[in-house]
Parts: structure tokens; C-alpha cells; sequence
């Protein structure tokens, strides 16, 4: 359970990254989206106390490094009917996190593939889309990166049938910058092989 003060600074940390997206989805030019939203990353992990780089000095100072923005990886994608599944994964201080796969979506081609969309039990639920692709321990962290993870703030848009998936906005999950952290990792159906140079690299 975190102290007044930790509990305070990460409720913070969460509404600023939901107020980050809100941003982002208010811009009519994704790559103008995607401007604000490295800025303001960068802002948060070089000042912000909730940073998971706060004990990476360098990286507080330098920023982390993103590839350049890709337009034809952006895509509008129908959710498709996936066989229930249902994991508890190590979640740290925070317990065990509850997934529930309640789809799927196809990314066309040249990336191909597609991934497994989860909604989280916690933190009064949420839709969490992780990614591990073939720069997976060769460009990114290897135990894959994150494009969705709404009870974080981070959502693109979406409907009642589709989701808005840009893979520019894939990010690196808290525990590759401090192991203090225990993140869900990408599972086997959220594995792809195309290599997607796009979003946060190492």
C-alpha cells in the first residue's frame, strides 16, 4: 500500500497521462498527436516523481528514443470474436492482474498477424492491447511493448466494434526502466513477427 505521498503523486502521474491522450485524440493530424504526446512524455519522465526512469539519471536528462512517425501504421481495426481466456498475472505491489480476452484484431499487411485484446479486472476495468514484435530484444525491450492500456489513460478512440490502433504510440512498459515495477508482458496471441519500427525503442 503506498504512503499519502506515493498515492497522491501516482494519481497524478495517471491523470496526466489521460489528460496527455485527450490531447492527442483532439489533434486532426495523428503525426501532430504524436508530437505532443512524445513532448509530453518526455516532460513527465524527466520531472514527474511517478517516473518509472527516476532512477535512470541519463534517461531523465536525454529522454528515450522513438522511431520516426509511420502514417500507413496507423489503422481503424474491427474487434473479432476470440475464445474466452482468462490469466492472473504478477501485478507487484499492486497483486495479481485479471485478464479476460474478449477478442481480437488483424493488422493488414505488410504487418500482418494480429493481437489479442484484453479487458483488465482492476483498477475498475479497462481495455489493454500489449505487443511483442520481431524487434522484440533487437530495437525494444524484449519482453514486448504496450499500444493500449486505457486504466492508464492511454486510448486512441474506438466504437463499439472497432479500435483505433497506432503502432507509433507503442511503448515500453514501467519494469524495463525499474525493476521495481511487475508489468503483464505480452502473451503468445499477442506476438507478431514483422518487425514494426515504429514508436518507443531502446
Amino acid at each position: 500500500m503506498p504512503n499519502t505521498s506515493s498515492a497522491l503523486t501516482l494519481a497524478d502521474w495517471r491523470s496526466r497521462l489521460s489528460s496527455l491522450y485527450e490531447v492527442v485524440r483532439s489533434c486532426a493530424d495523428p503525426a501532430e498527436g504524436h508530437r505532443h504526446w512524445r513532448e509530453g512524455r518526455a516532460d513527465l519522465f524527466a520531472t514527474h516523481p511517478q517516473s518509472p526512469t527516476a532512477g535512470v539519471p541519463q534517461l531523465r536528462v536525454n529522454g528515450v528514443d522513438y522511431w520516426p512517425y509511420d502514417p500507413t501504421l496507423r489503422f481503424t481495426l474491427e474487434i473479432e470474436p476470440a475464445e474466452v481466456d482468462e490469466r492472473d498475472v504478477d501485478g507487484g505491489d499492486d497483486g495479481s492482474v485479471t485478464l479476460r480476452r474478449i477478442g481480437l484484431v488483424r493488422l493488414p499487411e505488410p504487418v500482418g498477424g494480429s493481437l489479442d485484446v484484453w479487458w483488465l479486472h482492476q483498477y475498475g476495468g479497462g481495455i489493454f492491447v500489449p505487443m511483442r514484435d520481431g524487434t522484440a530484444g533487437d530495437g525494444s525491450y524484449g519482453a514486448g511493448r504496450y499500444l493500449l492500456d486505457t486504466a492508464k489513460g492511454a486510448w486512441l478512440g474506438g466504437d463499439d466494434r472497432h479500435l483505433v490502433l497506432d503502432l507509433n504510440f507503442a511503448y515500453h512498459p514501467s519494469c524495463r526502466y525499474d525493476d521495481r515495477w511487475r508489468c503483464p508482458l505480452a502473451p503468445a496471441g499477442n506476438t507478431i513477427e514483422a518487425r514494426v519500427e515504429a514508436g518507443e525503442r531502446l
